[in-house]
């Protein structure tokens, strides 16, 4: 029987100590580097990150062994492809010991509380209180609660392996970087990202919401850029109703997605593009 070869030295120190016990990865990394935050001083690296462009077929094959190697894979870009020095992976930009624990927070009341925070007067908002109600009509201000799991839907699996190539096909400059996570959701908020912090310091409230989603929608984490997230889904919405249900939920996590996002911006507008979607992008400012 041919042993599978144990994690090496460089992915042994994400993990805390005694937990790379018995881990192993049998599939060839390219050169890398682990990375640890440039303002948290830490003998735990943040996570490992490839020096160059990721080569295709990489995520997948990655992703298929975490449940042995306990290292989740993301696609890594960086804030400008000009950017020597990659940000926020390439130079630590990262706050990992700033975050809380994904399993502190619960989601559906995060989403309720910020649902509120975003369709709030604001005095320094453009808009009248008519029209910013009209943003996320039929609703207005009202939080109309999570969206219902839909029956059925694509493996996982395959939908995120897919999306991966897409990515890599399509951004030459994405890299694979390795997180020390149970699952993908909390890989984020294990690297440190800091992408949502003009709406959330604590990333740890972003990966609750990421675990509910994985739950009910089939999503894989699958890239992160600098204020960035893109997830692969398996069971999207397939009705407008449904769909309307699942807008208001990326509103409440990503309110950029609309006020800044394709016009019109409307939660209608947005909800129509979500049905039978495979991929869900975020983009904070």
């Amino acid at each position: 029987m041919i042993s599978e070869p144990p994690l090496p030295a460089e992915l042994r120190a994400l993990f805390a100590a005694g937990a790379d016990t018995g881990r192993t990865l049998s599939v060839p990394l390219p050169p890398g580097r682990p990375v640890r935050s440039e303002e948290e001083p830490s003998e735990r690296p943040a996570f490992w990150l490839g020096d160059g462009p990721a080569p295709a077929g990489l995520w997948a094959r990655l992703r298929a062994e975490h449940a042995r190697s306990g290292l989740w894979p993301l696609l890594l870009d960086s804030l400008d492809d000009e950017d020597a020095d990659y940000r926020p992976w390439g130079n630590g930009e990262v706050l990992p010991g700033e975050m809380s624990s994904p399993g502190d927070h619960d989601p559906d009341a995060l989403l309720a509380r910020w649902w509120v925070d975003h369709t709030a007067d604001d005095a320094e908002d453009q808009l009248t209180p008519a029209e910013r109600a009209a943003v996320t009509a039929p609703f207005g201000r009202t939080w109309p609660g999570p969206a219902v799991a839909p029956l059925g839907g694509k493996d996982p699996d395959r939908i995120a392996d897919g999306l991966a190539e897409q990515l890599v096909a399509g951004h030459p400059s994405v890299r694979i970087g390795l997180v020390a996570a149970d699952r993908g959701a909390d890989a984020v908020t294990v690297a440190g990202w800091t992408g949502p912090t003009n709406y959330t310091g604590d990333t740890a409230e972003v990966s609750a919401v990421l675990r509910s989603w994985e739950d009910r929608f089939g999503a894989r984490v699958v890239g992160v850029g600098f204020a960035t997230l893109v997830l692969a889904v398996a069971a999207p919405p397939t009705t407008r109703e449904s769909a309307m249900a699942v807008a208001a939920e990326h509103f409440a996590f990503c309110p950029d997605n609309i006020w800044q996002g394709e016009a019109p911006h409307t939660l209608a507008a947005y909800a129509d593009r979500l049905v039978d979607d495979h991929s869900w992008t975020f983009w904070w400012d």
